[in-house]
């Protein structure tokens, strides 16, 4: 069973970094246009250990890029790498289009924007009422 995972509030704090930057320079319009934001994001509790300790569905990182920041391939696969090693850096794709790709699930803290909507098998709603955090997704896949 494929299942693919986003990178952004769903491993990693994207949000909340973006809120500290906009703190730290409010004259900054896209903080994810700087060097290094993708490659130093906290990972969300619990992600890396679902994402590590599933034995149950094949899992692969499935993330959007960043226009404004043309450094953010390199950058999220460095953070796959630090995060979760070289076997899941194998596991990293990075498509504007998250429809392109066969599988059973996708976990995805947005519904709509990069063709979530279309993907061909279910979408699980990271951060949603049914899936609010880590826990409620093992527990979905009774890991």
């Amino acid at each position: 069973m494929i299942v693919y995972i986003d990178m952004d509030d769903v491993l990693c704090d994207f949000s909340g970094a973006s809120k500290r930057e906009l703190e730290r320079n409010p004259s900054i319009k896209f903080p994810q246009s700087q060097y290094g934001f993708f490659a130093n994001l906290s990972p969300l509790i619990g992600a890396v250990n679902a994402l590590l300790a599933s034995e149950q569905y094949e899992p692969y990182i499935l993330t959007a890029p960043s226009v404004k920041n043309p450094l953010c391939y390199t950058e999220k696969r460095v953070w796959v790498g630090n995060h979760l090693g070289m076997e899941m850096v194998n596991r990293l794709i990075i498509s504007p289009n998250k429809s392109l790709l066969k599988g059973e699930f996708l976990i995805d803290d947005n519904i709509t924007g990069r063709c979530q909507s279309e993907f061909e098998g279910e979408l699980l709603h990271f951060g949603s009422n049914k899936y609010p955090d880590w826990n409620a997704v093992r527990a979905y896949f009774q890991v």
